[in-house]
């Protein structure tokens, strides 16, 4: 009996210890991300505020206590759907004609339908073939006679595309917010599957309007070759004029290439781009020139995308580059030499807007443009009231239930704080462990395990109580009552465990917290309830070596 007590007491004292290093370890790397020593670990543990940042670090705080934005976002889906078929139309249109089939026209009715005019009507079996042969089996035939072909996008295949945009806008958006350093970033699916819509949760960003930019900007980059001396055009009209058939009117943005532009004109630029930003493998900002404010972005290609510039630039020295940028161009600069795998984008750009764009180009384009839906902010000194609160009520509850269980069953109530204190060390231990968010309700969680953690040792007292007035030995009174309570003990907290998973799976982010506190309390009260509880007793009966004859309960 001695050597099991031992054995247990082992146990209780490992777990104990390990919880306390997962709570309190210092930090491996400070805030710049850099290694720490050992001596500058070590002095973590000669202050009261080192320790408690160093807990800090272990413990993630939610969005409802650390502050920050909680942001509801729509893709706008139907671009996609517009973008297929308008890519389907210019592929219909060259590969038809390529084909000897005279086409009147390539137009599109409606999103997602395709109608093509013939000029010669007995070829509509095989423009029909040629174009369905084209767009693949996501595109079907809705009238094929009399010299018109109409294809409409199968139902199926446009709500996949759809669910494929949404799940790619999320993987870009969680590309971009990463890059910030949130964290504990929230970014998952919000509401019914055919609303289209993300939930994103920034914990304390310092700058939500420039996550929020950042978020939904575009980032379509096309390099393409300047038609002209590399002068603006004063006006669109102008501009069109010289474009004739190949060439591409297109905005200056504000740029300090050129102070005589000074941000206004157009270009004319080739319609088709020699890279895009599909073709980038890297984007870095770095200062333009020493001792100035300006940035610019530099930039490296794929291999295939760095064949084709070598190839255009090799053959093109002396003539200008178009860098576009959201249809817009940014700067135009002079071929001088061959270029490969790598070139830069230049303008007015600050330290900011440059790291931005870099961002942006970095983690790709967006599928489809996204909207804000609804928008909440939670300041730090709101989320610092509801950790005071929340600490206050925790341990105004303890004290009060500690007070009733030294009051009500004396001695025996001294063994359930001591239960009830490992219970909520491993609670906090375990969130370190798995790196959970805790939240409002997980403190509201919590909160609420301390009664639970008390009701099961109320349960095992009871039972031992009920064995005593039977005129059961104290031993034997207290091996039955653990006993008997066990099943109870196990099939309450079962059920609740079972309970809370669902809460897990089917919750969103407040919901979930609250369901992660509450099972980690759970499976830590089931070890110090029954495990711990009983070992205290073994050790307070065994003592001396001679059977005790009553007990404070």
């Amino acid at each position: 009996m001695r050597k099991n007590l031992y054995q247990r007491a082992v146990v209780i004292f490992v777990v104990s210890l390990l919880s306390l290093i997962l709570i309190v370890f210092p930090r491996t790397v400070d805030e710049q991300g850099r290694k720490r020593t050992a001596g500058q670990m070590l002095k973590d543990f000669t202050s009261w505020s080192a320790i408690k940042e160093n807990m800090a670090s272990h413990i993630k705080l939610g969005l409802d206590l650390k502050g920050g934005s909680h942001l509801v976002m729509q893709v706008q889906v139907d671009d996609v759907i517009k973008q297929m078929t308008d890519n389907g139309v210019r592929q219909l249109d060259d590969s038809l004609k390529k084909a000897s089939i005279p086409v009147k026209a390539v137009t599109t009715p409606s999103n997602g339908e395709i109608k093509i005019e013939l000029s010669d009507p007995s070829k509509t079996d095989d423009a029909r073939a040629k174009a369905q042969n084209d767009l693949g089996p996501e595109w079907s035939v809705g009238q094929a006679s009399g010299g018109v072909v109409t294809f409409r996008m199968e139902n199926a295949a446009a709500d996949q595309r759809r669910s494929q945009a949404v799940e790619q806008a999320m993987e870009i958006i969680e590309n971009r917010v990463n890059a910030f350093g949130v964290a504990e970033p929230t970014i998952q699916r919000h509401g019914p599957d055919k609303a289209y819509q993300i939930l994103l949760q920034l914990p304390g960003i310092d700058n939500p309007e420039r996550v929020k930019e950042t978020v939904k900007a575009e980032s379509k980059l096309e390099l393409k070759a300047v038609i002209g001396e590399g002068i603006p055009y004063p006006t669109r009209e102008a501009a069109q004029a010289a474009a004739g058939p190949a060439g591409e009117v297109l905005p200056v943005s504000p740029s300090k290439q050129d102070a005589s532009a000074a941000g206004t004109g157009f270009m004319v630029v080739e319609r088709t781009p020699i890279i895009t930003g599909l073709d980038m493998r890297d984007a870095t900002a770095v200062p333009a020139r020493y001792g100035t404010e300006e940035y610019e972005i530099h930039f490296t290609l794929n291999p295939a995308g760095a064949q084709r510039f070598e190839s255009w630039t090799s053959a093109n020295i002396g003539k200008y580059l178009g860098i576009v940028l959201n249809g817009q161009v940014k700067s135009w600069p002079t071929i001088r030499d061959r270029i490969s795998d790598r070139g830069q984008i230049t303008g007015d750009f600050s330290k900011e807007s440059a790291e931005d764009l870099a961002l942006i180009l970095r983690s790709g384009a967006l599928p489809a443009k996204v909207i804000y839906l609804e928008e909440r902010t939670v300041g730090p000194s709101l989320g610092a009231d509801s950790i005071k609160q929340g600490v206050v009520a925790s341990a105004v509850g303890l004290l009060l239930v500690m007070l009733f269980m030294v009051f009500y069953y004396r001695l025996s109530g001294i063994n359930a704080i001591i239960a009830l204190m490992l219970n909520l060390l491993l609670l906090v231990a375990s969130l370190a462990l798995f790196k959970a968010t805790l939240t409002l309700p997980g403190i509201a969680g919590i909160i609420l395990l301390i009664g639970m953690a008390v009701d099961s040792n109320v349960l095992i007292f009871e039972r031992v109580r009920e064995e005593l007035r039977t005129g059961k030995m104290v031993v034997s009174a207290v091996d039955a009552g653990f006993n008997k309570a066990f099943l109870t003990i196990i099939d309450t907290h079962v059920t609740t465990i079972v309970s809370a998973f669902f809460l897990f799976i089917f919750g969103t982010g407040p919901i979930r917290g609250f369901a992660v506190t509450l099972i980690a309390g759970l499976i830590a009260n089931l070890f110090t309830a029954v495990y711990v509880s009983k070992t205290m007793f073994g050790y307070w009966l065994g003592r001396g070596g001679s059977k005790p004859e009553n007990l404070s309960i």
